[in-house]
């Protein structure tokens, strides 16, 4: 082989490498993007409805019923919260202030993903209960994520597990400040609980209609895994 035929598969071997790695490259992206996709599903389409909601996203119920066990607060609770704070929505976040009335501030908190937890809360929960992959914008996280505070607001204010009610109102003001009733004066505040907590009740009812759909037969028993 010649030096000027040498150097010219040398240039060939490059070109494909490169072809090569770009496709590769395409590949992961392509790739990533469809992982996160299925990972982050898309708001349910009927959320006024359990039975819907855990038809439409049955890993759903799997993990509401995992964290329902984990720190015994309902499901419908934890699912009321859950709509309330975020309508279901992956990456939701807290809309911006404006300036001057015009332009886009600043976001009033950290808050975000399904459960509105705020960073700091997140961390906290990562550190209490080992989770420490746990992501904001997954659903099983964020419901674990709720069931851990409402178990939390259950050992430091008193309330009961199933009281949708007043476990909004700690989610909101944080067991500290449900302590010290900073909650008292706001009467928006306690709208949006009389809210959740109706929500709740529906929900509750619902899903006494429709759970054992999601279960699934293991030898006499009956299991949601």
């Amino acid at each position: 082989m010649s030096s000027d035929e040498y150097n010219q598969a040398g240039q060939q071997l490059k070109v494909l490498s490169l072809k090569r790695r770009l496709f590769v490259g395409i590949l992961f992206v392509l790739a990533m993007h469809l992982y996160g996709c299925a990972g982050t599903p898309d708001a349910p389409r009927y959320p006024d409805d359990i039975c819907e909601i855990f038809r439409e996203n049955r890993g759903w119920y799997k993990s509401a019923y995992a964290s329902y066990k984990r720190w015994r607060i309902p499901i419908p609770v934890m699912m009321a919260i859950m709509h309330q704070e975020s309508k279901y929505e992956a990456k939701a976040k807290p809309p911006r202030t404006t300036c001057l009335y015009i332009f886009p501030g600043p976001r009033p908190s950290s808050a975000f993903g399904y459960s509105q937890a705020l960073e700091s809360t997140w961390e906290t929960y990562k550190r209490s209960t080992g989770n420490r992959g746990a992501d904001r914008d997954n659903f099983g996280d964020s419901i674990d994520f709720i069931g851990w505070y409402c178990n939390v607001s259950h050992k430091q204010c008193g309330i009961a597990r199933s009281d949708s009610y007043h476990m909004y109102l700690a989610y909101h003001e944080g067991q500290g400040g449900f302590n010290r009733k900073t909650y008292a004066k706001k009467a928006w505040l306690h709208r949006v609980a009389g809210k959740v907590q109706s929500r709740a009740t529906t929900y509750q009812k619902q899903l006494a209609r429709c759970e054992r759909e999601f279960q699934r037969r293991r030898g006499c028993c009956l299991w949601p895994f």
